[in-house]
């Protein structure tokens, strides 16, 4: 029988994997969001203790409108709860109401190099438009945030899709060398991650990752888009000329990625999915995918217009959730400062 012990998160787990992961409260997260990341931590956090937070330091690496902001924040923590993360059972809480996160990314940034922040593709995918010299000092740092993020609560285990594995590589070489230099104190966090569709790309443009940006939304779903947009937008989705529901990320990337949203939302492998439509067009496969999307996500929704309405249940949960993670961030801190030399 394995061993059992009362952890701080209020229930019983195995004394094993710590699993962090967060979500930028920059708008609702959408079904790239869902499926990537928040539906794999529902299930997660089953056999394992687990953090989930809302970066809203992260968010502030770009201009964002300070009261959008907060209210966003909320929408986040109504989303983890609509989509099945349970309070009882993982922490959810506010990163910037936990100090230790921008402490230990201080202390991490004195041992990172400056080549290795250069080297990140997503600085320079985000500094393109006004030109590197241009960009924030918060963008550059912003995998040195992530570190500690992960680092701070002894993380074994971290979500990630193939695009944050850079930043999650950083994290291990950044705990690898301080316990070389200071002593053995931070855990190498490993990645999980998906087969198909941990990263689900743009309905419109599949060479580009679904996002939150104001110039993709033809092509992104929302957690909290009603059902009539969204099946406007799947059967809108590119496809190609070929014909035939296959799976091919080299020659038919468009229908891949739409034949990743139904294996994940219906639990079919890609194999199943082309038998099912063998012989059948690709506008019977979007009607049926579109109502698998809008039966999904129909319940989710209306959860998150509950929680809405519960700003004071909302806060009490995140603060409930800031507390416990605030404890066992001085506690890692404690032992962090002790080895650098901080404090008297």
């Amino acid at each position: 029988m394995p061993l059992h012990i009362e952890t701080s998160f209020g229930y019983h787990s195995r004394m094993k994997d710590l699993v962090f992961s967060g979500v930028k409260p920059t708008s609702v997260p959408h079904l790239g969001n869902y499926i990537g990341a928040i539906k794999q931590w529902v299930d997660i956090q089953k056999d394992h203790r687990c953090l989930f937070s809302i970066v809203d330091l992260h968010a502030i690496t770009v201009s964002q409108d300070p009261k959008e902001l907060r209210q966003n924040t909320l929408d986040i923590a109504a989303t983890y709860l609509a989509c099945g993360i349970d309070p009882a059972r993982s922490c959810i809480y506010v990163q910037s109401e936990v100090a230790e996160h921008t402490e230990l990314a201080w202390i991490l940034s004195t041992i990172a190099k400056m080549g290795e922040l250069e080297r990140m593709t997503q600085f320079k995918d985000k500094s393109q438009k006004g030109g590197a010299e241009r960009a924030g000092l918060g963008l550059f740092a912003y995998p040195v945030l992530m570190a500690a993020d992960i680092l701070l609560y002894d993380t074994s285990a971290v979500p990630v899709g193939e695009d944050q594995m850079q930043h999650l590589e950083l994290a291990r070489v950044l705990a690898r060398r301080f316990n070389q230099q200071f002593g053995e104190t931070f855990i190498i966090p490993q990645a999980l991650i998906q087969k198909h569709g941990s990263r689900v790309m743009d309905l419109q443009n599949p060479e580009k990752k679904m996002s939150k940006s104001e110039d993709a939304k033809a092509g992104t779903i929302s957690l909290d888009e009603d059902g009539d947009s969204i099946r406007k937008k799947i059967m809108r989705a590119v496809t190609d000329t070929d014909g035939g529901v296959a799976c091919n990320l080299e020659t038919k990337p468009a229908v891949s990625n739409l034949m990743a949203i139904y294996h994940h939302l219906t639990g079919k492998t890609m194999k199943e999915i082309e038998q099912l439509y063998a012989g059948k067009g690709y506008g019977d496969f979007k009607k049926d995918l579109a109502e698998i999307v809008v039966t999904t996500l129909g319940p989710i929704r209306n959860k998150i217009e509950d929680y809405r309405k519960e700003p004071k249940e909302l806060q009490k949960i995140l603060d409930s959730g800031r507390d416990k993670a605030k404890a066992m961030a001085e506690a890692k801190m404690k032992v962090v400062r002790e080895r650098v030399g901080l404090g008297r």
